[in-house]
């Protein structure tokens, strides 16, 4: 069972561009299509709800691990649980990664999510890892059409 999921996106976009995107909320909100409650800050919880289609209105809530300007965002979730309804302050978390780096037409964005093997051994682990590499596939794709317009 594999462990992480990298996708890798060049963007049309000044790094300052597209870090704004991923790291003000407003802004991510826009692109990632979910509703915060207020900014990113390192080691504290940011929630929301999700305004994406066939999730909207879900809780959404990540725990802020890292702000390196203009170089890292990251962030921890419970990738698995769409229950509102469920405790997951204890649940496995994964990370979550946006590193940027100067490319020859602007930033090129590597998007990691790991630590897929410490979720529970069942049909949840299969699952969270084949949903979410679709959905950061996905994202990307929402988050290119964001920063080149």
């Amino acid at each position: 069972m594999q462990d992480r999921i990298e996708k890798s996106i060049e963007l049309k976009a000044t790094i300052a561009r597209v870090w704004r995107a991923l790291t003000d909320h407003e802004e991510f909100g826009k692109w990632f299509r979910v509703q915060l409650d207020g900014p990113f800050v390192v080691g504290e919880v940011c929630r929301g709800r999700t305004t994406f289609p066939g999730y909207a209105g879900l809780n959404w809530e990540v725990t802020v691990v890292s702000m390196e300007a203009q170089r890292l965002f990251a962030f921890e979730w419970c990738p698995y649980e769409h229950d509102d309804n469920r405790d997951h302050s204890n649940a496995p978390k994964t990370l979550v990664e946006f590193r940027l780096e100067p490319s020859a037409n602007g930033t090129r964005v590597l998007i990691s999510e790991s630590g897929f093997s410490r979720l529970p051994n069942d049909k949840r682990r299969f699952n969270a890892l084949r949903s979410n590499s679709e959905g950061w596939a996905l994202q990307a794709s929402h988050l290119a059409a964001y920063v080149e317009t």
